[in-house]
């Protein structure tokens, strides 16, 4: 693990395509609210979704404490395919200031998304 960050790193990784920001909670936490931008890989499936990283330069682990997330990312660094920056997002959800996105708000932003600029109201 290469250390903890906080809300304003955290806020100014969001817009960076070579960082992902994992959610570990259950799907069910995930989908009441989250870090836009952010994907959901449970804890307990981690070992199984940990070839999602390789090639990726840098993950930041999230939780709802700041502690689990603290395992999580020294999980990720432990795995030989993965040569990225791991941290842990040490405040935890309860110490994000920022927005928080839920399924329903995601959905919608993707599907505007792929209609493009250009489609009708």
């Amino acid at each position: 693990m290469d250390g903890e960050i906080g809300s304003d790193e955290l806020r100014s990784l969001l817009d960076d395509e070579d960082a992902r920001v994992v959610d570990i909670r259950p799907p069910a936490a995930f989908q009441r609210g989250h870090i836009p931008g952010s994907e959901n890989v449970p804890f307990q499936s981690l070992v199984d979704e940990v070839e999602r990283f390789e090639g990726v330069d840098r993950v930041v682990t999230v939780c709802p404490h700041g502690k689990s997330s603290v395992q999580a990312a020294r999980l990720l660094a432990s795995y030989e395919g993965f040569d990225g920056t791991v941290e842990s997002f040490e405040p935890g959800l309860d110490g994000w200031d920022g927005p928080l996105e839920d399924a329903a708000s995601a959905e919608t932003a993707e599907a505007a998304a792929d209609e493009g600029p250009d489609a009708p109201f």
